[in-house]
């Protein structure tokens, strides 16, 4: 049993992807690229994201954290570390949906992995996260909030996080390369993640058992508290560890099963 389903598992989508690992440079490069290229001539390049970033969380922030009634520095730091993880999240699924479609004649032209664009699309997201993550040190200085060592946690949080958009990209990639309309869909149920997601509202305003019922079941939820709760001095729980690696294990073997399947469709599909 364990034989037939290695099997399955070792095809032409997995070969794909551990190309795509081997070569991990190029799409690193390529995706640094990317960045640089939008900011071409400015004179402030990518930091422009982060300030853009800072004063949506400023402006916002303050507001909600008003409206909410919450002390401004326990509700600023969630809010900034909710926002700008959810700005990554969003921007890989969100980007998933046309990453093949965007890269057709490449795709056309040159042999390399399929694997690559969702690497590429993904690292520059994450480069983005990176420059707005630096927007996070000095909330905690406005609010003089220290950092404890729950602060490493991120560490391993952000990898299993990444392993997650990694299988959900290469799903939603090759599904929306055949359907084109599924990629306003998705536009729109990440739209309503983000409001059943506590990223601008704090958990504790909800009551218990509804708490349960909108918070448990949501894995955006326990994806995005295995990173912000390291940056809020806490320890992701054992029920967001278990769902983010649930999600990786089961998620990573039906992305390969399912690549397996149609990688070779993908180019036609484009």
């Amino acid at each position: 049993m364990l034989k037939v389903i290695m099997m399955r598992l070792y095809g032409m989508g997995f070969q794909d992807i551990l190309e795509g690992f081997r070569t991990i440079k190029l799409p690193l490069y390529l995706a640094w690229s990317d960045i640089r290229q939008r900011y071409r001539r400015s004179s402030l390049g990518p930091f422009w994201i982060t300030i853009s970033t800072g004063v949506m969380i400023a402006c916002i922030g303050i507001i909600f954290g008003s409206l909410f009634k919450s002390p401004m520095s326990e509700f600023l730091p969630f809010f900034a570390a909710g926002l700008i993880i959810w700005g990554f999240i969003s921007g890989c699924i969100g980007e998933s949906t046309t990453v093949f479609v965007a890269a057709e004649a490449v795709i056309k032209q040159l042999p390399l992995p399929l694997f690559t664009h969702i690497l590429r699309m993904v690292a520059r997201n994450l480069y983005i996260f990176f420059h707005n993550i630096l927007i996070f040190p000095l909330v905690l200085l406005f609010v003089q909030r220290p950092v404890g060592f729950e602060f490493f946690w991120i560490i391993p949080g952000l990898i299993l996080l990444i392993a997650n958009l990694l299988w959900m990209s290469t799903i939603l990639g090759t599904i929306c390369a055949r359907f084109r309309d599924l990629t306003q869909i998705v536009s729109s149920v990440m739209q309503i993640f983000f409001y059943v997601t506590p990223i601008i509202w704090m958990p504790g305003l909800l009551p218990e058992k509804t708490s349960v019922m909108i918070l448990d079941p949501n894995p955006f939820y326990h994806l995005l508290e295995i990173v912000r709760s390291p940056l809020m001095n806490a320890s992701p729980t054992a029920l967001n560890w278990m769902v983010s690696i649930g999600c990786a294990i089961f998620g990573w073997a039906f992305a390969i099963l399912f690549f397996n399947k149609y990688r070779s469709r993908v180019a036609y599909w484009l």
